[in-house]
């Protein structure tokens, strides 16, 4: 057991590692260290690896949530296209932001030579059984866990554009464009908040990525959707035509999931685990996400009714995801309340986001720009009514930095994707399904239509 002297100690050693890796001050860490003993790092590095792990295998379930999202949000006849897309579009997500992500969202770590192949790589994994002599007095927490963690955001940013652009695009051209989005287009703006860029120098506060991840999702989204065009059938004489989904159970669930997924996603971005305030910290945090999906929910619920004279759970289901997202920028420094009713705007913007869309006649599949794109817009601005760090301008500024980079990036791969392999398949083929005339298989071969 530690007396009360070592505790402090370690309490105020590990306060002060509580920062991202990148920001660390090497003498000071080093003092510190010397100060309270290699045992009190050996922990603050355990606790802060493990948080990182734990949420990094949270964030991996979400991949699961927007597979079956999709899945219950599409037709019948395109449901093994979303399913194949998402394995998939994740593995590439990883592979690209190995080979060049890493090294671009965090430069100065260097390239490397990895294996036997050849490959060339960005991030220097710990050699095996590492003891605690071979770690850097400074590093707060291990290279692996926290490549493990910033992989699957990275992949969590390119499953926002795959539902939007369901049900009319080919395979192939979409897997280009999610090599470049990966390898490129999202850590390149990352690295200016997260990677210690200009923006942060400016204040930018963006906790969880409202704006990293969602916003640039969004923006990536709507540029597809814009360049590909409505579904067949979408838009006729003046109307919007539904087209619902083959399974809504199966779209609620996915929801569930990436509730779920999103305690790791903005609880381990605390990235420390090893004082009583990041604990406390961690906890606040996932109270506030819970309760911003809450408010969201019922937000679209409430509203849903009023409009409609009856409630809808597709509405509902992205009420709850907005609310996370638009508590994602800011989710420690609110209370319950206000956590909540950050949430439930951004459930309110879902709602006329959508019909904001149909009305301009761009077909988003599974309201992915309402919540990932418009909520994240909206919580990255709420930061300020909660965080007396936060300035309004810094905050707006960012939003359109890292808006026009990623409207412009993703629109230049989008249309020179679609100049050299074409982005939609034929009329006959988007009329069968996607599942029969591009892979020949169909997720229920016996009820399709």
């Amino acid at each position: 057991m530690l007396n009360a002297k070592k505790l402090a100690g370690l309490a105020a050693f590990a306060a002060m590692l509580a920062l991202p890796a990148h920001a660390q001050e090497a003498e000071a860490a080093v003092e510190a260290v010397e100060t309270y003993g290699p045992s009190s790092m050996d922990l603050v590095y355990i606790l802060n690896s493990l948080i990182m792990l734990i949420g990094g295998i949270l964030v991996f379930w979400m991949a699961a949530g927007f597979a079956m999202l999709e899945g219950g949000l599409v037709r019948s006849k395109n449901v093994t296209m979303q399913m194949l897309k998402n394995v998939s579009m994740f593995a590439i997500a990883c592979f690209m932001y190995y080979l060049v992500g890493y090294m671009i969202m965090y430069p100065g770590d260097g390239w490397i030579i990895d294996g036997i192949f050849g490959v060339i790589g960005t991030a220097k994994l710990e050699a095996v059984g590492v003891g605690a002599d071979a770690v850097d007095a400074y590093d707060y927490a291990s290279t692996s866990s926290d490549f493990f963690f910033q992989v699957m955001f990275c992949a969590t940013t390119a499953s926002i554009v795959s539902g939007a652009v369901a049900e009319r695009i080919k395979f192939a051209p979409f897997m280009v464009f999610t090599i470049v989005m990966t390898a490129l287009i999202y850590p390149v703006q990352a690295s200016w908040k997260w990677g210690g860029g200009f923006l942060d120098a400016m204040g930018f506060l963006d906790f969880a990525g409202s704006t990293v991840v969602h916003s640039v999702g969004g923006w990536a989204a709507l540029m597809g959707i814009i360049i590909l065009g409505p579904r067949l059938g979408k838009y006729k004489d003046g109307k919007v035509i539904a087209m619902p989904g083959s399974n809504l159970p199966l779209a609620t669930l996915g929801t569930f999931i990436l509730w779920m997924g999103w305690f790791g996603f903005n609880g381990a971005s605390q990235l420390a685990f090893s004082a009583v305030g990041d604990a406390a910290d961690v906890g606040r945090v996932m109270a506030n996400t819970n309760a911003g999906a809450i408010g969201g929910a019922l937000a679209a619920l409430i509203l849903t009714s009023a409009l409609y004279r009856k409630p809808d759970l597709t509405m509902v289901l992205n009420g709850a995801l907005a609310g996370l997202v638009s508590v994602t920028a800011e989710p420690l420094t609110p209370g319950l309340g206000s956590a909540s009713l950050i949430g439930a705007v951004g459930g309110v913007i879902v709602v006329f986001g959508v019909s904001f869309l149909d009305k301009l006649k761009l077909d988003d599949v599974v309201g992915a720009v309402p919540v990932h794109l418009f909520a994240g817009i909206w919580g990255t601005i709420a930061v300020t009514f909660t965080n007396p760090e936060a300035t309004l301008w810094v905050q707006l500024y960012s939003i359109i930095v890292v808006g026009l980079f990623t409207i412009i990036a993703s629109g230049i791969v989008w249309l020179i994707v679609k100049a050299v392999m074409g982005l939609r398949v034929s009329p006959e083929a988007e009329q069968v399904g996607l599942d029969k005339s591009e892979l020949g298989m169909e997720a229920y071969p016996e009820f399709s239509k």
